[in-house]
């Protein structure tokens, strides 16, 4: 114990003579990893339509419940959200919504800078969520690898491999 007090003390006093590191933050905007998570955006596919298909998992995984979704229906049959809210007063910026996201509609921004005089404006609306790429994923579209109907058999799709016969395993 007495060895751990003084390795500390040690540590303690070598810092105490280092300059101290200062990052004007302002003019210097801090080195953010690229895993950061910071704010949620909302992203487009390749093609440039909305990627969100209003499927309500991201506000099932939300642990604080800050996300408000509407869904509608086009003409074709797709669905998208007619509204998309979320309450970054309560978001704690676990990214569990990116993760539930099965269209990779969500995703995580490094953007840290989200300060607001008032609280109303800490509400955001799809039109201040949406951007205009496609983020992480740039190839990434869901329609063309799900579609609007299932048209083949399991396994029988593009990115499907053919199911494997349980009867090869028999001895």
């Amino acid at each position: 114990m007495i060895r751990e007090m003084i390795s500390g003390m040690a540590l303690t006093l070598r810092k105490l003579f280092e300059r101290p590191v200062t990052i004007q933050y302002p003019e210097q905007k801090p080195d953010v990893p690229p895993r950061y998570r910071g704010s949620i955006v909302l992203t487009r596919d390749p093609s440039g339509e909305e990627r969100c298909v209003a499927c309500y998992l991201c506000s099932a995984a939300c642990p604080v419940d800050c996300i408000t979704i509407e869904a509608t229906e086009r003409e074709d049959g797709r669905r998208y959200p007619a509204a998309f809210r979320i309450n970054f007063l309560r978001c704690i910026m676990c990214g569990m919504c990116a993760e539930a996201c099965p269209t990779l509609a969500i995703q995580m921004d490094p953007n840290f800078e989200m300060g607001e005089v008032r609280q109303q404006d800490m509400i955001y609306e799809k039109d201040d969520l949406l951007i205009n790429g496609p983020g992480k994923y740039p190839d990434y579209s869901f329609w063309e690898e799900a579609g609007v109907a299932v048209t083949h058999a399991l396994g029988q799709g593009r990115q499907d491999q053919p199911p494997a016969d349980p009867r090869s395993n028999l001895p």
